[in-house]
């Protein structure tokens, strides 16, 4: 299929699993992951109503953006980010996904203040306690929201994570369903800077489940461009 009909069909079965969930398909905020796509494969994904661009590498990021590639769509950082890369992504990326420590949190923090502005970030759980993953335990995350108050130009708009990789997508439920009560009984407490929006999870193989689990957000990538072919 081309990129348009890709598209086509992931909105297409987006909307029937917010309708099965119970909820506004316009609810649902797709994210389509354009790592190793170029500038004009990720036009072809914009024009046929992709409304986010996510990007993993900060580089790739640059130089795409320098070309236009995200015309028409909001930009979100959804990669690793590195202390030293931060300057580049506060205020390019309206929102950055992959938030995994009080350092990384200040840092974003400090160069937001040198932009006066306020950044957003999601709070990334490491909701499989994987050592091969970064991101904070579900135990921290009431301890680690108490302390977003110290950092006046950050605002947590909620949580995301990646569950351990699963042969099937219905086997990633319970980690959904985990996620989705974290993210449940975090929103009922109030503290400053922090709106609990988004909860981003499900990517290409088990996004479906994800929304039917309580997803609102979701990274597809390979669904809508195919299979990146690393070198």
């Amino acid at each position: 299929m081309s990129i348009a009909e890709s598209t086509a069909a992931v909105l297409k079965n987006i909307e029937n699993a917010a309708i099965a969930a119970g909820k506004d398909p316009k609810d649902i905020y797709l994210v389509v992951a354009s790592k190793m796509n170029d500038a004009e494969r990720v036009q072809e994904a914009i024009k046929a109503g992709v409304p986010i661009c996510g990007e993993n590498r900060v580089q790739e990021m640059l130089e795409k953006n320098s070309q236009g590639a995200y015309n028409g769509a909001k930009l979100h950082f959804i990669g690793h980010l590195q202390k030293n890369k931060v300057r580049q992504v506060v205020g390019l990326a309206e929102l950055i996904h992959s938030v995994d420590s009080l350092p990384l949190i200040s840092a974003i923090n400090k160069e937001a203040e040198k932009k006066f502005i306020v950044q957003d970030i999601l709070l990334e759980v490491n909701i499989g306690n994987e050592e091969s993953k970064s991101g904070f335990s579900p135990e921290e995350i009431p301890g680690i929201l108490s302390e977003i108050c110290q950092f006046s130009a950050v605002r947590v708009r909620g949580l995301m994570a990646i569950p351990p990789v699963c042969r099937i997508s219905r086997e990633n439920r319970p980690y959904f369903e985990r996620m989705k009560q974290l993210f449940v009984d975090n929103s009922e407490k109030k503290y400053d800077n922090v709106y609990m929006d988004f909860l981003s999870m499900g990517m290409s193989g088990d996004y479906q489940e994800a929304i039917a689990c309580g997803a609102n957000m979701v990274r597809v990538g390979s669904a809508i461009f195919g299979a990146r072919i690393y070198k």
